[in-house]
C-alpha cells in the first residue's frame, strides 16, 4: 500500500505531507495556546491539522519502511548509517505528533464554553494551564523531531 504511487516510489511523495502539515500543527497550536484572541479563527485549522498530521507522518513512516525494504535492504556503510539515522527519528516523530495532536484537542475541548455555560473554560483554568503546558511542550518537541527527519532523510539523499 505505501510501495508506490503511478510507479514512483511513495516515500518521496507523501513526506512532503508531513513535512508540511506537522509545522504547520506545531505553530497553530503554540499559537491557539498563547494568544488566546485568536482562539476562534484557528480553533478548526488545530482541529483539522490535528487529524491530518499524524496520518501524514504515519504514512510516511511506512512509506520509508517500505522504500528501505524494497530498494535499500542492502545497504551498507556510509549510505546505510546515513538512512539509519533518518529511520531512527520516525518513530520519536510519530509519537511526539501523536501526542500533540491528543493534547491539542483537548486544549481545544477544554477551552470552549459549554452550551449552558458563560464564558470561561469548560474545566476551569488550572486544567488549561496544564493543558497549555503540555501542548506547547510537545509542540517543542515535535518540532524538533519533524526538523532532524526531514535533515537527516535531505543529507541521506543528497550525501551532505
Amino acid at each position: 500500500m505505501f510501495d508506490q504511487i503511478l510507479g514512483l516510489p511513495a516515500h518521496p511523495l507523501i513526506i512532503h505531507f508531513a513535512v508540511v502539515l506537522t509545522p504547520l500543527l506545531v505553530g497553530l497550536a503554540a499559537a491557539y495556546t498563547l494568544v488566546a484572541r485568536w482562539r476562534a479563527y484557528v480553533a478548526w485549522a488545530v482541529v483539522l491539522l490535528s487529524l491530518a498530521a499524524p496520518a501524514a507522518v504515519f504514512a510516511a513512516k511506512e512509506s520509508g519502511e517500505s522504500l528501505k525494504a524494497a530498494q535499500f535492504s542492502t545497504a551498507n556503510g556510509e549510505l546505510g548509517a546515513r538512512i539509519s539515522t533518518h529511520q531512527s527519528f520516525a518513530s520519536p516523530l510519530l509519537l511526539s505528533v501523536l501526542g500533540l495532536a491528543a493534547a491539542a484537542l483537548l486544549l481545544v475541548y477544554a477551552t470552549r464554553p459549554a452550551r449552558d455555560a458563560i464564558g470561561g473554560d469548560r474545566f476551569g483554568r488550572p486544567v488549561t494551564l496544564i493543558l497549555s503546558v503540555v501542548t506547547l511542550a510537545l509542540a517543542a518537541v515535535a518540532g524538533y523531531y519533524v526538523f532532524r527527519a526531514g535533515d537527516s532523510g535531505a543529507r541521506a539523499v543528497w550525501a551532505m
